[in-house]
């Protein structure tokens, strides 16, 4: 009940509530928009709005926060401030984007326990026993649904209006961030391809993978690109608080991913939506990987690359693998490193100077964001 909501609790829920709305008048636009070209390209609009729907809105809510901190006002004013709103309605769209691509990548048939977007293409397809090839079909369809969402992600921040002009900081930033992500997700692709490399070299790439393929896009950008659209002309690359910001984003960006890398292996299916170790099957080099190289002996990292990228991998070896990653102390060392990322958040949260409000919001954030089970 909201009567027993704190004030910062009062406000993320607005804030939340106020993103759906915009989000949804956005994706009923593009419905018009898509009728008016053929009515049978909205199967694209049917799948993004599904993706798009609900999630954990981590991005958005950094940002709202980021905003905050920096002087943005209150979404509970009597004129609620769109930039970012739109701002946060942009980052979901572009997570949707890059989730969309990724599972094509991975080859995942599921995303949140429903079929992931390009398998839906494939679904409808094979159901209505259409000519041609269903796995090329489902393809083009996710491919052609995740440039249409990555499109609309621009489009989105485009209309903020000032604050994401060229040569404004918050416009770098969301530029930069959709650079990285992509180059990151090729690096994550080349790192699967390249064979064995000596553990300590798999351990640095999987790090910098990480890095810009998740943790900056997840955590540090938000953050900053809320606290760059509020602080507006004052904002630049350097200033001190959008640096105290990076410094609290990166390593919970980090965290996160490698919390995300734990689940893929050790999540229930129950809780994560994803088959148990779908990542062994899609052959994810993840820190937790490296670390299971490092630490174990030839036969342990002879069973560990057979059993990466083995799309047919029964649940039985991935109980193997997963005993291998405890044995071996590789589980162990993630928990530790996840660890002290959480202790660099905190210490950058300690010097952040904004209001202890906003600070204890943040902190609430990551706290979800580092222990989660799914």
């Amino acid at each position: 009940m909201t009567e027993n909501l704190t004030p910062t609790q009062r406000e993320e829920q607005a804030y939340i509530a106020a993103l759906e709305e915009e989000l949804a008048s956005f994706l009923d636009y593009q419905r018009k928009v898509l009728t008016g070209i053929s009515p049978d390209s909205l199967p694209l609009l049917d799948a993004i709005a599904e993706l798009s729907t609900g999630g954990k809105r981590l991005r958005a809510l950094l940002a709202y926060w980021g905003w905050r901190g920096a002087g943005g006002a209150s979404i509970l004013s009597e004129e609620k401030p769109l930039e970012i709103i739109r701002a946060g309605v942009a980052l979901e769209l572009f997570q949707s984007s890059a989730l969309i691509h990724d599972d094509i990548i991975d080859r995942s048939d599921t995303r949140r326990g429903n079929p992931s977007v390009h398998k839906r293409f494939e679904n409808t397809h094979e159901s209505k026993k259409w000519q041609g090839d269903t796995f090329n079909y489902g393809l083009t369809g996710g491919i052609l649904a995740g440039d249409l969402t990555l499109a609309w992600c621009e489009q989105m921040f485009s209309s903020i209006g000032q604050g994401a002009l060229y040569g404004t900081e918050a416009r770098r930033i969301f530029d930069v961030m959709r650079t990285e992500v992509l180059a990151g997700q090729y690096l994550d692709v080349y790192s699967e391809v390249i064979g064995i490399e000596d553990a300590d070299t798999a351990l640095a790439r999987a790090k910098n993978v990480i890095r810009f393929k998740s943790a900056r896009y997840s955590c540090e950008h938000p953050l900053t690109l809320g606290g760059a659209l509020a602080l507006g002309e004052r904002g630049h690359r350097e200033h001190s608080l959008l640096d105290s910001y990076r410094a609290f984003g990166l390593p919970l960006g980090e965290g996160f991913q490698m919390r995300d890398d734990e689940l893929g292996v050790f999540g229930q299916p129950e809780t994560t939506g994803k088959p148990a170790g779908d990542d062994l099957r899609e052959g994810k080099r993840t820190v937790l990987v490296a670390l299971t190289l490092q630490r174990t002996d030839e036969a342990g990292r002879a069973l560990l690359e057979s059993a990466l990228g083995d799309a047919d991998l029964s649940d039985e070896r991935v109980e193997e693998i997963r005993e291998l990653m405890k044995s071996s102390g590789a589980l162990k060392e993630l928990e530790h490193m996840i660890m002290l990322k959480s202790m660099e958040v905190d210490s950058a949260l300690r010097y952040l100077e904004i209001p202890s409000e906003y600070r204890m919001a943040l902190h609430k954030v990551a706290s979800r964001a580092l222990h989660r089970k799914h």
